[in-house]
Protein backbone atom coordinates (compact mmCIF):
# COMPACT_ATOMS: atom_id res chain seq x y z
CA UNK A 1 0.00 0.00 0.00
CA UNK A 2 1.36 3.39 -0.94
CA UNK A 3 1.78 6.25 1.52
CA UNK A 4 -0.94 8.30 -0.14
CA UNK A 5 -3.52 5.52 -0.01
CA UNK A 6 -2.83 4.83 3.66
CA UNK A 7 -3.56 8.44 4.63
CA UNK A 8 -6.49 9.01 2.28
CA UNK A 9 -9.18 8.01 4.87
CA UNK A 10 -7.87 10.55 7.37
CA UNK A 11 -8.04 13.26 4.69
CA UNK A 12 -11.63 12.31 4.02
CA UNK A 13 -12.54 12.58 7.71
CA UNK A 14 -11.09 16.11 7.78
CA UNK A 15 -13.13 16.99 4.73
CA UNK A 16 -16.27 15.81 6.49
CA UNK A 17 -15.56 17.88 9.57
CA UNK A 18 -14.94 20.97 7.46
CA UNK A 19 -18.04 20.57 5.26
CA UNK A 20 -20.54 21.76 7.89
CA UNK A 21 -24.28 21.96 7.43
CA UNK A 22 -24.11 24.11 4.31
CA UNK A 23 -23.06 21.09 2.28
CA UNK A 24 -25.29 18.54 3.98
CA UNK A 25 -26.04 16.49 0.87
CA UNK A 26 -22.41 16.35 -0.22
CA UNK A 27 -21.41 15.32 3.28
CA UNK A 28 -23.87 12.43 3.21
CA UNK A 29 -22.48 11.19 -0.10
CA UNK A 30 -18.91 11.38 1.20
CA UNK A 31 -19.93 9.67 4.42
CA UNK A 32 -21.50 6.75 2.57
CA UNK A 33 -18.44 6.46 0.36
CA UNK A 34 -16.13 6.50 3.38
CA UNK A 35 -18.04 3.80 5.22
CA UNK A 36 -17.94 1.56 2.16
CA UNK A 37 -14.23 1.96 1.42
CA UNK A 38 -12.60 2.56 4.81
CA UNK A 39 -11.50 -0.09 7.32
CA UNK A 40 -13.88 -0.60 10.29
CA UNK A 41 -11.75 1.49 12.67
CA UNK A 42 -11.78 4.47 10.28
CA UNK A 43 -15.50 4.03 9.60
CA UNK A 44 -16.13 4.25 13.34
CA UNK A 45 -14.21 7.53 13.52
CA UNK A 46 -16.22 8.89 10.59
CA UNK A 47 -19.46 7.84 12.26
CA UNK A 48 -18.52 9.68 15.46
CA UNK A 49 -17.23 12.82 13.70
CA UNK A 50 -19.37 15.90 14.41
CA UNK A 51 -21.16 17.07 11.29
CA UNK A 52 -20.96 20.78 12.14
CA UNK A 53 -19.93 23.36 14.66
CA UNK A 54 -22.63 24.68 17.03
CA UNK A 55 -25.00 27.30 15.69
CA UNK A 56 -23.14 30.29 17.13
CA UNK A 57 -25.56 32.71 15.48
CA UNK A 58 -28.55 31.12 17.22
CA UNK A 59 -26.77 31.13 20.60
CA UNK A 60 -25.80 34.79 20.18
CA UNK A 61 -29.30 35.79 19.10
CA UNK A 62 -31.01 33.93 21.94
CA UNK A 63 -28.69 34.69 24.83
CA UNK A 64 -26.92 37.89 23.76
CA UNK A 65 -29.67 40.08 25.27
CA UNK A 66 -28.88 38.62 28.74
CA UNK A 67 -25.24 39.75 28.50
CA UNK A 68 -24.66 43.22 29.93
CA UNK A 69 -22.02 45.90 29.78
CA UNK A 70 -20.78 47.14 33.15
CA UNK A 71 -19.18 50.52 33.75
CA UNK A 72 -17.73 51.62 37.07
CA UNK A 73 -16.38 54.79 38.56
CA UNK A 74 -14.21 55.13 41.61
CA UNK A 75 -10.55 54.69 42.49
CA UNK A 76 -8.29 51.70 42.45
CA UNK A 77 -4.70 51.10 43.45
CA UNK A 78 -2.70 51.23 40.23
CA UNK A 79 -0.99 47.97 39.38
CA UNK A 80 2.23 47.42 37.48
CA UNK A 81 2.17 48.64 33.89
CA UNK A 82 2.08 46.57 30.70
CA UNK A 83 5.75 45.74 30.99
CA UNK A 84 5.29 44.31 34.48
CA UNK A 85 6.14 40.87 35.71
CA UNK A 86 2.62 39.46 36.05
CA UNK A 87 1.29 38.35 32.65
CA UNK A 88 -2.19 37.85 34.14
CA UNK A 89 -2.48 41.37 35.54
CA UNK A 90 -3.50 43.22 32.36
CA UNK A 91 -6.83 41.44 31.96
CA UNK A 92 -7.69 41.57 35.65
CA UNK A 93 -7.25 45.34 35.75
CA UNK A 94 -9.86 45.88 33.06
CA UNK A 95 -9.51 49.41 31.66
CA UNK A 96 -8.48 51.73 34.51
CA UNK A 97 -7.89 55.41 34.14
CA UNK A 98 -4.45 56.90 33.92
CA UNK A 99 -2.37 57.00 37.07
CA UNK A 100 1.13 56.43 38.30
CA UNK A 101 1.99 52.82 39.14
CA UNK A 102 1.71 52.19 42.85
CA UNK A 103 -0.70 55.09 43.48
CA UNK A 104 -4.46 55.67 43.29
CA UNK A 105 -6.00 55.74 39.84
CA UNK A 106 -9.49 56.83 38.75
CA UNK A 107 -11.48 53.98 37.27
CA UNK A 108 -13.85 54.20 34.33
CA UNK A 109 -14.44 50.54 33.91
CA UNK A 110 -14.90 48.16 31.08
CA UNK A 111 -16.48 44.96 32.18
CA UNK A 112 -19.15 42.47 31.29
CA UNK A 113 -21.71 40.40 33.12
CA UNK A 114 -24.83 38.34 32.57
CA UNK A 115 -28.33 38.20 34.01
CA UNK A 116 -29.13 35.03 35.97
CA UNK A 117 -32.60 35.94 37.25
CA UNK A 118 -35.40 37.95 35.70
CA UNK A 119 -35.63 40.25 38.72
CA UNK A 120 -32.15 41.68 38.15
CA UNK A 121 -29.40 39.46 39.58
CA UNK A 122 -26.19 39.84 37.56
CA UNK A 123 -22.97 37.84 37.81
CA UNK A 124 -19.58 39.35 37.01
CA UNK A 125 -15.97 39.35 38.24
CA UNK A 126 -15.05 40.78 41.62
CA UNK A 127 -12.14 42.68 40.07
CA UNK A 128 -14.54 44.48 37.71
CA UNK A 129 -16.24 46.25 40.64
CA UNK A 130 -13.20 46.47 42.92
CA UNK A 131 -12.91 49.99 44.29
CA UNK A 132 -16.05 51.17 42.51
CA UNK A 133 -18.24 53.80 44.12
CA UNK A 134 -20.80 53.66 41.32
CA UNK A 135 -21.73 50.74 39.07
CA UNK A 136 -23.90 51.02 35.96
CA UNK A 137 -25.37 48.08 34.06
CA UNK A 138 -26.31 48.61 30.42
CA UNK A 139 -28.58 46.16 28.59
CA UNK A 140 -28.48 45.42 24.86
CA UNK A 141 -31.74 47.40 24.44
CA UNK A 142 -29.70 50.42 25.64
CA UNK A 143 -31.48 50.76 28.98
CA UNK A 144 -29.15 51.61 31.88
CA UNK A 145 -29.55 50.84 35.59
CA UNK A 146 -27.57 51.78 38.66
CA UNK A 147 -26.47 48.54 40.27
CA UNK A 148 -25.94 47.57 43.88
CA UNK A 149 -23.03 45.27 44.67
CA UNK A 150 -24.59 42.59 46.87
CA UNK A 151 -21.20 41.03 47.50
CA UNK A 152 -17.83 40.21 45.96
CA UNK A 153 -15.41 37.39 46.71
CA UNK A 154 -11.79 38.17 45.88
CA UNK A 155 -10.70 34.56 46.38
CA UNK A 156 -12.78 33.24 43.48
CA UNK A 157 -13.15 36.59 41.67
CA UNK A 158 -16.95 36.41 41.63
CA UNK A 159 -19.33 39.32 42.33
CA UNK A 160 -23.12 39.57 42.42
CA UNK A 161 -24.94 42.75 41.36
CA UNK A 162 -28.62 43.71 41.69
CA UNK A 163 -30.52 46.07 39.43
CA UNK A 164 -34.11 47.20 39.93
CA UNK A 165 -35.79 45.65 36.92
CA UNK A 166 -38.18 42.83 36.07
CA UNK A 167 -38.85 40.37 33.25
CA UNK A 168 -35.24 40.54 32.10
CA UNK A 169 -33.80 38.06 29.61
CA UNK A 170 -31.71 35.44 31.42
CA UNK A 171 -29.01 33.01 30.36
CA UNK A 172 -29.40 29.26 30.53
CA UNK A 173 -27.01 27.71 33.05
CA UNK A 174 -25.07 24.50 32.45
CA UNK A 175 -22.46 22.45 34.29
CA UNK A 176 -18.74 22.92 33.81
CA UNK A 177 -17.88 19.36 34.81
CA UNK A 178 -19.56 18.02 31.67
CA UNK A 179 -17.23 20.01 29.40
CA UNK A 180 -14.73 18.05 27.33
CA UNK A 181 -11.34 19.24 26.15
CA UNK A 182 -11.67 20.14 22.48
CA UNK A 183 -15.34 21.10 22.80
CA UNK A 184 -16.58 24.30 21.14
CA UNK A 185 -17.26 27.29 23.42
CA UNK A 186 -18.37 30.86 22.79
CA UNK A 187 -17.80 34.11 24.70
CA UNK A 188 -19.90 37.27 24.66
CA UNK A 189 -18.63 40.46 26.26
CA UNK A 190 -17.38 44.00 25.82
CA UNK A 191 -13.67 43.90 24.91
CA UNK A 192 -12.25 47.43 25.00
CA UNK A 193 -15.83 48.69 25.45
CA UNK A 194 -17.13 47.11 22.22
CA UNK A 195 -20.45 45.84 23.55
CA UNK A 196 -21.88 42.38 22.79
CA UNK A 197 -18.82 41.12 20.93
CA UNK A 198 -18.98 37.40 20.10
CA UNK A 199 -15.87 35.19 19.86
CA UNK A 200 -15.51 31.42 19.73
CA UNK A 201 -12.92 28.69 20.26
CA UNK A 202 -12.43 25.39 22.02
CA UNK A 203 -11.77 24.16 25.55
CA UNK A 204 -7.98 23.82 25.78
CA UNK A 205 -7.78 22.28 29.25
CA UNK A 206 -9.71 21.89 32.50
CA UNK A 207 -8.76 22.26 36.15
CA UNK A 208 -5.95 24.76 35.57
CA UNK A 209 -4.38 26.23 38.72
CA UNK A 210 -3.05 29.77 38.26
CA UNK A 211 -0.74 31.91 40.43
CA UNK A 212 -2.63 33.32 43.46
CA UNK A 213 -5.84 31.64 42.28
CA UNK A 214 -5.33 28.06 43.42
CA UNK A 215 -8.87 27.85 44.85
CA UNK A 216 -10.35 27.94 41.33
CA UNK A 217 -9.98 25.05 38.86
CA UNK A 218 -10.01 27.26 35.76
CA UNK A 219 -11.30 26.30 32.33
CA UNK A 220 -8.63 27.15 29.78
CA UNK A 221 -9.80 28.06 26.27
CA UNK A 222 -8.41 29.62 23.12
CA UNK A 223 -11.41 31.96 22.80
CA UNK A 224 -10.29 35.50 21.95
CA UNK A 225 -11.03 37.58 25.05
CA UNK A 226 -9.50 40.91 26.00
CA UNK A 227 -9.78 43.58 28.70
CA UNK A 228 -13.49 44.33 28.99
CA UNK A 229 -14.52 40.70 28.51
CA UNK A 230 -14.02 40.28 32.28
CA UNK A 231 -17.14 38.90 33.89
CA UNK A 232 -18.79 37.85 30.64
CA UNK A 233 -20.26 34.40 30.06
CA UNK A 234 -18.64 31.40 28.40
CA UNK A 235 -21.25 29.27 26.58
CA UNK A 236 -21.05 25.64 25.51
CA UNK A 237 -22.37 24.39 22.18
CA UNK A 238 -25.85 23.93 23.65
CA UNK A 239 -26.05 27.62 24.59
CA UNK A 240 -25.55 27.03 28.32
CA UNK A 241 -23.25 29.18 30.45
CA UNK A 242 -20.40 27.01 31.74
CA UNK A 243 -18.01 29.71 32.98
CA UNK A 244 -17.20 33.35 33.66
CA UNK A 245 -14.32 34.75 31.60
CA UNK A 246 -11.85 36.01 34.17
CA UNK A 247 -8.21 36.13 33.05
CA UNK A 248 -5.85 35.85 30.13
CA UNK A 249 -2.16 35.06 30.01
CA UNK A 250 -0.50 37.87 28.10
CA UNK A 251 2.86 39.57 27.77
CA UNK A 252 1.33 42.38 25.73
CA UNK A 253 -1.91 43.03 27.62
CA UNK A 254 -3.99 41.61 24.77
CA UNK A 255 -5.15 38.18 23.70
CA UNK A 256 -2.40 35.63 23.03
CA UNK A 257 -4.36 32.39 22.83
CA UNK A 258 -4.64 31.58 26.57
CA UNK A 259 -7.92 32.51 28.23
CA UNK A 260 -9.26 31.32 31.57
CA UNK A 261 -12.82 31.08 32.88
CA UNK A 262 -14.22 30.39 36.35
CA UNK A 263 -16.41 27.25 36.25
CA UNK A 264 -20.06 28.20 36.60
CA UNK A 265 -20.48 25.63 39.38
CA UNK A 266 -17.97 27.59 41.49
CA UNK A 267 -19.61 30.91 40.64
CA UNK A 268 -23.12 29.72 41.53
CA UNK A 269 -21.94 28.39 44.87
CA UNK A 270 -20.51 31.83 45.66
CA UNK A 271 -23.64 33.56 44.34
CA UNK A 272 -25.92 31.51 46.58
CA UNK A 273 -23.88 32.41 49.67
CA UNK A 274 -23.86 36.10 48.82
CA UNK A 275 -27.59 36.22 48.15
CA UNK A 276 -28.37 34.30 51.35
CA UNK A 277 -25.97 35.97 53.79
CA UNK A 278 -24.19 38.82 52.01
CA UNK A 279 -20.81 37.16 52.59
CA UNK A 280 -18.76 34.15 51.53
CA UNK A 281 -17.07 31.56 53.72
CA UNK A 282 -14.36 29.24 52.43
CA UNK A 283 -13.16 25.97 53.86
CA UNK A 284 -9.57 25.65 55.03
CA UNK A 285 -7.41 22.58 55.49
CA UNK A 286 -4.31 24.42 56.75
CA UNK A 287 -1.40 23.10 54.71
CA UNK A 288 1.22 24.30 52.26
CA UNK A 289 1.78 21.92 49.38
CA UNK A 290 4.11 21.50 46.44
CA UNK A 291 4.30 19.48 43.25
CA UNK A 292 5.57 15.92 43.22
CA UNK A 293 8.20 15.54 40.49
CA UNK A 294 9.86 12.30 39.46
CA UNK A 295 12.74 12.72 41.89
CA UNK A 296 10.37 13.22 44.84
CA UNK A 297 8.24 10.30 43.67
CA UNK A 298 11.34 8.10 43.72
CA UNK A 299 12.24 9.34 47.20
CA UNK A 300 8.79 8.57 48.60
CA UNK A 301 8.45 5.29 46.68
CA UNK A 302 5.47 6.47 44.67
CA UNK A 303 4.53 4.62 41.51
CA UNK A 304 4.10 7.92 39.63
CA UNK A 305 4.71 11.64 40.30
CA UNK A 306 1.17 12.65 41.25
CA UNK A 307 -0.47 14.15 44.31
CA UNK A 308 0.11 17.14 46.56
CA UNK A 309 3.17 16.92 48.81
CA UNK A 310 2.56 18.45 52.24
CA UNK A 311 5.43 20.82 53.04
CA UNK A 312 3.91 22.42 56.13
CA UNK A 313 1.00 21.78 58.50
CA UNK A 314 -0.43 24.82 60.25
CA UNK A 315 -0.63 24.54 64.03
CA UNK A 316 -4.18 24.03 65.27
CA UNK A 317 -5.53 23.56 61.75
CA UNK A 318 -7.96 20.96 60.44
CA UNK A 319 -5.01 19.19 58.85
CA UNK A 320 -3.13 18.87 62.15
CA UNK A 321 -6.25 17.66 63.97
CA UNK A 322 -6.78 15.04 61.27
CA UNK A 323 -3.23 13.75 61.72
CA UNK A 324 -1.81 15.03 58.44
CA UNK A 325 1.99 15.21 58.56
CA UNK A 326 4.76 16.95 56.66
CA UNK A 327 5.90 14.54 53.97
CA UNK A 328 2.46 13.06 53.37
CA UNK A 329 1.36 13.03 49.74
CA UNK A 330 -2.37 13.70 49.39
CA UNK A 331 -3.62 11.59 46.47
CA UNK A 332 -7.41 11.73 46.87
CA UNK A 333 -10.06 13.93 48.51
CA UNK A 334 -13.39 12.14 48.93
CA UNK A 335 -12.24 9.60 46.31
CA UNK A 336 -11.47 12.37 43.79
CA UNK A 337 -7.90 12.00 42.47
CA UNK A 338 -5.40 14.76 43.28
CA UNK A 339 -3.03 14.79 40.32
CA UNK A 340 -1.15 18.02 41.02
CA UNK A 341 -0.63 20.35 43.96
CA UNK A 342 -3.22 22.81 42.63
CA UNK A 343 -5.94 20.16 42.74
CA UNK A 344 -5.92 20.05 46.54
CA UNK A 345 -6.89 23.69 47.22
CA UNK A 346 -9.51 23.46 44.46
CA UNK A 347 -10.99 20.31 46.03
CA UNK A 348 -11.05 21.85 49.50
CA UNK A 349 -12.55 25.03 48.04
CA UNK A 350 -15.50 23.01 46.76
CA UNK A 351 -16.40 22.14 50.36
CA UNK A 352 -17.83 24.28 53.16
CA UNK A 353 -16.39 25.00 56.60
CA UNK A 354 -17.37 22.25 59.01
CA UNK A 355 -17.65 19.55 56.34
CA UNK A 356 -15.79 16.28 56.77
CA UNK A 357 -13.57 15.08 53.93
CA UNK A 358 -11.71 11.81 53.48
CA UNK A 359 -8.06 12.30 52.59
CA UNK A 360 -6.13 9.43 51.04
CA UNK A 361 -2.45 10.05 51.74
CA UNK A 362 0.76 8.23 50.92
CA UNK A 363 2.93 7.80 54.01
CA UNK A 364 5.90 5.50 54.67
CA UNK A 365 5.45 3.72 51.38
CA UNK A 366 1.77 2.86 51.76
CA UNK A 367 -1.66 4.54 51.53
CA UNK A 368 -3.64 5.71 54.54
CA UNK A 369 -7.04 7.39 54.88
CA UNK A 370 -7.56 10.33 57.23
CA UNK A 371 -10.74 12.25 58.00
CA UNK A 372 -10.55 16.03 58.34
CA UNK A 373 -13.24 18.41 59.57
CA UNK A 374 -12.53 21.54 57.57
CA UNK A 375 -11.98 24.89 59.23
CA UNK A 376 -12.89 28.37 57.98
CA UNK A 377 -10.48 30.40 55.92
CA UNK A 378 -9.58 33.90 56.96
CA UNK A 379 -7.30 36.06 54.87
CA UNK A 380 -7.21 34.53 51.35
CA UNK A 381 -3.54 35.34 50.95
CA UNK A 382 -1.02 32.75 51.98
CA UNK A 383 -3.40 29.87 52.68
CA UNK A 384 -3.03 26.53 50.96
CA UNK A 385 -0.66 28.04 48.42
CA UNK A 386 1.67 25.81 46.50
CA UNK A 387 5.29 26.08 47.60
CA UNK A 388 8.00 26.96 45.11
CA UNK A 389 8.90 23.97 42.98
CA UNK A 390 12.58 23.10 43.49
CA UNK A 391 14.94 21.82 40.82
CA UNK A 392 16.78 18.50 40.72
CA UNK A 393 20.47 18.07 41.23
CA UNK A 394 23.19 15.94 42.91
CA UNK A 395 23.89 15.78 46.65
CA UNK A 396 26.51 18.20 48.06
CA UNK A 397 25.95 20.28 51.21
CA UNK A 398 28.02 21.36 54.18
CA UNK A 399 26.18 21.47 57.54
CA UNK A 400 26.84 23.10 60.89
CA UNK A 401 24.86 22.95 64.13
CA UNK A 402 23.15 26.19 65.09
CA UNK A 403 20.37 27.49 67.31
CA UNK A 404 17.77 26.59 64.69
CA UNK A 405 19.25 23.14 63.93
CA UNK A 406 21.47 21.96 61.08
CA UNK A 407 22.21 25.01 58.98
CA UNK A 408 23.49 24.73 55.42
CA UNK A 409 26.90 26.43 55.30
CA UNK A 410 28.14 25.31 51.90
CA UNK A 411 26.30 24.30 48.76
CA UNK A 412 28.00 22.58 45.85
CA UNK A 413 27.13 20.59 42.74
CA UNK A 414 24.09 18.45 43.44
CA UNK A 415 22.46 20.53 46.14
CA UNK A 416 23.18 23.83 44.37
CA UNK A 417 21.51 22.56 41.21
CA UNK A 418 18.60 21.27 43.26
CA UNK A 419 17.94 24.71 44.73
CA UNK A 420 19.37 24.25 48.23
CA UNK A 421 20.61 27.60 49.54
CA UNK A 422 23.17 28.67 52.09
CA UNK A 423 21.28 29.45 55.30
CA UNK A 424 18.60 26.81 54.78
CA UNK A 425 17.87 24.68 57.84
CA UNK A 426 17.82 20.93 57.18
CA UNK A 427 14.94 19.35 59.09
CA UNK A 428 14.71 15.83 57.70
CA UNK A 429 16.03 13.40 55.07
CA UNK A 430 13.45 11.06 53.54
CA UNK A 431 11.21 11.64 56.54
CA UNK A 432 13.95 10.98 59.13
CA UNK A 433 14.55 13.93 61.45
CA UNK A 434 17.96 15.53 60.88
CA UNK A 435 19.19 15.85 64.48
CA UNK A 436 22.89 15.58 63.65
CA UNK A 437 25.34 15.33 60.78
CA UNK A 438 25.87 11.63 61.37
CA UNK A 439 22.15 10.96 61.19
CA UNK A 440 22.03 12.78 57.88
CA UNK A 441 24.87 10.69 56.49
CA UNK A 442 23.19 7.53 57.69
CA UNK A 443 19.84 8.47 56.14
CA UNK A 444 21.49 9.29 52.81
CA UNK A 445 23.41 6.01 52.93
CA UNK A 446 20.21 4.03 53.46
CA UNK A 447 18.38 5.73 50.60
CA UNK A 448 17.26 3.14 48.07
CA UNK A 449 16.23 5.41 45.22
CA UNK A 450 18.12 7.71 42.90
CA UNK A 451 17.40 10.76 45.05
CA UNK A 452 16.66 11.83 48.60
CA UNK A 453 14.00 14.28 49.74
CA UNK A 454 15.41 17.03 51.96
CA UNK A 455 12.93 18.90 54.13
CA UNK A 456 14.22 22.45 54.52
CA UNK A 457 13.10 25.52 56.37
CA UNK A 458 13.67 28.76 54.49
CA UNK A 459 12.55 32.17 55.69
CA UNK A 460 9.94 30.58 57.95
CA UNK A 461 8.53 28.35 55.23
CA UNK A 462 9.06 24.61 54.81
CA UNK A 463 9.62 22.88 51.48
CA UNK A 464 10.93 19.64 50.07
CA UNK A 465 13.91 19.56 47.73
CA UNK A 466 14.80 16.33 45.89
CA UNK A 467 18.54 15.86 45.47
CA UNK A 468 19.94 13.12 43.21
CA UNK A 469 22.51 10.81 44.81
CA UNK A 470 23.59 8.72 41.88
Amino acid sequence: MSTSSRFRPATLVLALAAAGTAGGAAVQVLNNRAEAAAPPAVAAVVARAPMAAPDFAAISEKHGPAVVNITVSGTRKTAMGPGGADPFEQFRRGMPGHGAPGGESPVRGAGSGFVVSGDGLVLTNAHVVDGASEVTVKLTDRREFKAKVLGADARTDVAVLKIEASNLPVVQLGKADTLRVGEWVLAIGSPFGLENTVTAGVVSAKGRSLPSDSAVPFIQTDVAVNPGNSGGPLFNGAGEVVGINSQIYSRSGGYQGLSFAIPIDVALRIKDQIVATGKVEHAKLGVSVQEVNQALADSFKLDRPTGALVANVESGSAAEKAGLQVGDVVRKVDAKPILGSGDLPAAIGASAPGEKVALEVWRDGKPQVLTATLGKAGDPEGEQQAADAPQQGRLGIGLASGERGLVVQEVTGAAAKAGVRKGDVLLAVNGVAAKGVEQVREAVGKAEGKSVALLLEREGRKLFVPVAIG
